[in-house]
């Protein structure tokens, strides 16, 4: 499949960024994995939105929301997608960080689009659940970038190849006050009596209170929403490790598996280790939500 650079479409074994890409250089820039459904990006807007405001908070400048949905949508029509896994990434481009003169103006940013064929995941996932580990506190409220989705990914690719080489699916990593904040890439949610409850993310927090180092998932607000529908209390706050391991339900949230159903913690059963109703209900109508508004 060919991408999008910079204004082009391209050859995929033919695009090329300057070596002095500040991305390359110091992981400086934000990305957005987005899921593609019958040529229509899921909650692109929303997607486009989380990433123009990252790029003000952490200083990246001013990005054009036109200019990245036409990006999107036409690699989407060159390629003749219908079903793909869809990746924007933006940096400041080849520019110096410690430029001598405030005035210097700074070259284009790099903006590019590369579409792949969607994960295809074992159904057992759905129909079962997975088992997922207890991981490092690696989220923290003192990190500026912390509940941004910056390219400096390393630890959490660390903590999901350890998971991997466990046969896990997924690590669930803790805040330095030692309460769940995330999976490796991927928001958490536990069912406790009848509510939905999900650790509090960034831009969520009280006045006062420290910055959650939690990324708003695009998928984690739609599953909020949908339980709203379905008259289902959301509570977001904090999490602690024995919550989860008591918890009625648990399930994972990202653009890629949507709903992912959690039924073992390491070797800690999740209830009685089945798929509970509420996550099913999401799920489910998570998958109607899609249908509708993609096709």
């Amino acid at each position: 499949m060919d991408i999008y650079l910079n204004g082009k479409m391209i050859d995929h074994d033919k695009a090329q960024i300057s070596v002095h890409d500040a991305g390359f250089q110091h992981a400086v820039g934000l990305f957005e994995t987005m899921a593609c459904v019958h040529g229509q990006v899921f909650r692109l807007d929303a997607h486009l939105r989380r990433l123009q405001q990252s790029a003000a908070i952490l200083g990246l400048g001013e990005v054009d929301l036109n200019e990245l949905k036409q990006a999107v949508q036409t690699t989407i029509t060159e390629n003749i997608l219908t079903e793909a896994r869809v990746r924007l990434t933006v940096t400041p481009g080849p520019v110096s960080l410690l430029r001598s003169k405030k005035s210097d103006t700074p070259p284009p940013k790099t903006v590019m689009v590369v579409p792949s064929d969607p994960v295809q995941y074992d159904p057992g996932y759905f129909d079962d659940g997975i088992t997922a580990l207890i991981g490092p506190q690696i989220a923290n409220p003192f990190d500026p970038t912390a509940g941004h989705k910056t390219l400096a990914y390393w630890s959490r690719l660390r903590v999901l190849r350890q998971a991997a080489s466990a046969g896990v699916s997924e690590t669930i990593v803790l805040n330095v006050t030692n309460h769940i904040a995330s999976g490796a890439v991927s928001n958490v949610f536990i069912v406790s009596k009848g509510k939905l409850i999900t650790p509090i993310a960034r831009g969520e927090e009280k006045q006062g209170a420290l910055p959650a180092p939690v990324l708003p998932g695009i998928t984690r607000a739609t599953v909020m929403e949908l339980a709203a529908k379905n008259d289902i209390d959301v509570e977001r706050r904090m999490i602690a490790v024995d919550e989860l391991l008591d918890a009625d339900e648990a399930f994972l949230t990202n653009s890629s598996w949507q709903v992912l159903p959690v039924t073992n913690i390491e070797k800690k059963t999740i209830a009685d280790g089945k798929v509970g109703t509420v996550t099913q209900q999401l799920r489910a109508d998570l998958l109607q939500l899609i249908e509708t508004e993609t096709g």
